[in-house]
Order: C-alpha cells, then structure tokens, then sequence
C-alpha cells in the first residue's frame, strides 16, 4: 500500500515578514512616526543601539525580494502594513505615498504567483496616536478600525487572507507591563488589561470592517502566540494534565492562550484568569464581547518552542525541568520539536478551527562561509523535526491549513536588533546584499514537493 501524503493537497507553504523589521525608508515618502521610531531612540533599549530606520531597505528593494520569494517557490507571503505609513496621525488624511508602496508590494506578489497574507498590525503603533493614549484610550477600536478600512478599500480586490493583531501577548504584556518592547511602559496590571481590552475590541471591530468592505470574500484570523505544554509521556494523565495548561492562566502574567482567545471564542474573559486578576480585571461594557467574538476562519498561531508538563498531585499539571544541557537555539529558546503537534492538536480540538502556523523558526548564528555561501544546518534540522511533528499532527486529524516559516530573511529583532538571524535569506546590513541560505535551498525542495522530502 502506497504510503499516504504527509500535508494536504492545498496546503500553503509560506514565509513571513513585518513591516517595521524590514521596510527601513523610516522617515521617507510622508510616513509618521511608530512606537518602535520611539523605543528605538531611549537609551539602552534595543542592543548596541540598533534601530529599523534602514533594516533591510525593504521599501526600496521589495522587487528583489520578491524575486527571492518567487525564485524559492514559496506560496504564500505573510507580511504587515505599517499603519503610520499609510496613516501618518493614525486616522484622518491617508498617505498616498505609503498606501502605494503596499499597492505595488501586492501586485508583485501576484505576478509572481505568492499569495499574501495580509497582518494589520505587527507592533508599529502610530507614535501620533500614542501621544493621545495608545492602546488606554477608549477610542483605539475606532481608530484600528478607521485604519482597517483604509487598508481593505485599497487592497481588498486583490488580498482574500487578513489577520488582524499579532501577538498581544508581546505588545500588550512586554510593552505595557516589561516595558521591554515599544512603547516601553510599565503599567500597573489595571492599565494593562484595560488597554489588552481595547485592542481585542479593535479586532473585533477590524473583522467587522474587513466582512463589511472587502471586495472578495475574505478568510480572516488572528495571530497570537501559541503557548505550548507537551506531555512528559503519552500516558493519557500526563496528555490531559498537558491540556489543562495550555487553557488556563496559572499566574498574574499574560503568557498564556485563554487570557486574549477566550473572549474572541467564547464571549468571556476566563474564570480563572479573573480570579486571579481580581479587581485588576478590565472595565467591559455592555456589548463589548458581541464586538470582540467576530466569526473567525482559521486560527493563526506563532509557534517556536513548548514546555513540558506532567499530571502532578490530583492529576494538576506540574512543568518538568530541561535537563542540564538541552539544545537551544541562538536565542536561547529551547528547542522542542514536539510542540508542533501538540500545539496544533490541542488549538483544533478546543476551537474546532483549521490551524495555520503563522510562525515558526530558529535564530542561528550565521555568517558567509569561506565558499561565499551561508551554511545553517541547525536551521534545517529544526525545521526538519518541526514540520514533520507538524505532519504528524495533521494524521492525526487536524486540519492543517498552512506554515510561515520566521522569516523571509534577516532583520531588525525589536529589542535584540540585529543580534539575531532568523532569516532563510542572510542580509549584510552594510550593502543590503542577499545571500541565500543552505535552509531556504532545502526548504525550496520542500513546498517543491509538498513535503514529501522530509521523509
């Protein structure tokens, strides 16, 4: 008997991006300023003291890229809109200029046959709109779902795929609570859950708008980070104990999936996060969860790493140390192969949604070998063991849409600068040459042959 598939017919096999890690042209063609143009200029904030104001000179060389793309065969392209470029003030007058750069970016990734996937916001909040409250002013939904509709009257003939936030775990709780991503405050948790409130509010109203005005039917998700528990073993105890910690808020911390999904799903903040939170909770009108729980298509999720959990005392979950040693990544994030399967699984039993991976890769550290080439074969061996644990999830039954792997290329890593490579696409930052990687060869021949070459 013929050995079945490893990925469905149709799945989508992709890379991604997002604007203010690659674009640069910071202060070109009419674009206002973001948080991160902020954050970037406070002192000891972002390593040696990088900042995106040229990155990867995107802006200028997207027709390059985009080359890349096609010559690597890739399917898809998730990338993100600069709102303060499109939006200098954040609402009101639109840039010409600026929507113009993404009316171009489109239409070359159609020509060359990448579809895009559209994100509305990947942390480039308008500077303009932060001096008036940010996330903490009652008005952001109506400003996030101005700067929607401005997107999807002008791109929407041609973009089916949208996703509105990107991980407001990151730019609620590390830029609100750690202050250690733009806008770099630390708020009391009352202000940063009021504030992760409205930004849940300005998805359900960007969804809205996205349904209401976009000119082909539209496939919308969201991206938050996928918060993985892996069973020490199989064992149905150590499965279910794993479970319960992927949908529960265990402490006062936003590094969780229910706290942000919940309300999107379920039409409700979870219990035990409340309990927790207590009279920190946020103020919700009447209404606001009929807003926040827009239908969604697929559930999106940022994958990297997991932790593993053991069914402890009454079958609770108890994490389960990394022995001395264990394998990390340049980063310092432990590699765990298994949370692509776990994950996955446990996102599509509790939603019921097809599951794409948004994101998923390894900062290693590379440079140009004496052959003039970049040789990364951790990257590939990660990738490897995280697509297959991906397959695996997918015969098991879930529906499993789509993979982005993190990123295109190499680029400015928020607080990190240019410390860390993520990229199949080395860039040296002096000339803006690419070079491509040993990864991006490999995994050409993987959506070549619908990974079938994994095996």
């Amino acid at each position: 008997m013929a050995e079945s598939r490893l990925f469905p017919e149709n799945f989508v096999w992709g890379a991604a991006a997002a604007s203010y890690q690659i674009e640069g042209a910071a202060y070109e063609d009419g674009r206002g300023l973001s948080v991160w143009d902020m954050m970037c200029r406070k002192e000891n904030a972002i390593w040696n003291g990088h900042t995106g104001d040229v990155a990867c000179d995107h802006y200028h060389r997207y027709k390059e890229d985009v080359q890349l793309m096609q010559s690597l065969g890739l399917q898809g392209y998730r990338l993100s809109i600069s709102w303060p470029r499109v939006l200098p003030e954040g609402v009101g007058r639109a840039n010409e200029a600026g929507l113009n750069f993404y009316d171009r970016l489109i239409d070359e990734l159609l020509a060359a046959k990448v579809t895009p996937y559209v994100t509305l916001f990947h942390w480039d909040f308008p500077y303009a709109l932060y001096a008036r409250g940010g996330w903490l002013n009652p008005d952001s939904p109506d400003w996030f779902a101005e700067y929607t509709q401005v997107i999807v009257d002008k791109l929407s003939d041609r973009v089916t795929y949208w996703m509105t936030l990107n991980e407001p775990q990151c730019f609620i709780g590390l830029g609100h609570r750690d202050g250690i991503h733009a806008p770099g405050d630390k708020l009391g948790w009352a202000q940063v859950l009021q504030a992760g409130h409205h930004a849940l509010l300005a998805h359900g109203k960007s969804v809205q708008a996205i349904r209401a005005r976009a000119k082909t039917t539209p496939i919308i998700g969201f991206a938050p980070v996928g918060v993985v528990s892996i069973p020490a073993t199989e064992s149905p105890a150590d499965i279910e104990a794993a479970r319960q910690s992927m949908f529960s808020v265990s402490s006062k911390s936003l590094w969780n999936n229910t706290w942000f999904s919940d309300p999107v799903f379920n039409k409700q903040y979870p219990a035990d996060g409340l309990a927790i939170f207590g009279q920190d909770a946020p103020q919700v009108k009447s209404g606001d969860m009929d807003i926040i729980a827009q239908p969604l298509d697929f559930y999106g999720c940022n994958i990297y790493q997991g932790t593993v959990v053991k069914a402890g005392v009454d079958g609770k979950p108890e994490v389960v140390p990394f022995p001395d040693g264990y394998p990390q990544s340049a980063f310092r994030w432990w590699i765990t192969p298994e949370c692509l399967y776990w994950g996955p699984r446990f996102f599509w039993e509790h939603h019921h949604l097809p599951i794409m991976i948004t994101e998923n890769g390894i900062s290693s550290m590379d440079w140009v070998a004496v052959d003039g080439k970049v040789h990364d074969p951790g990257r590939i061996d990660y990738l490897q063991r995280h697509l297959l644990a991906f397959a695996r999830a997918g015969a098991d039954g879930v529906d499993i849409r789509g993979y982005f792997q993190w990123s295109i290329m190499d680029n400015f890593e928020w607080g990190e600068g240019f410390k860390e490579r993520f990229g199949l696409v080395y860039v040296d930052y002096q000339t803006q040459q690419r070079i491509t990687k040993d990864s991006a060869h490999w995994y050409s021949e993987v959506i070549r042959t619908n990974g079938e070459s994994l095996r």
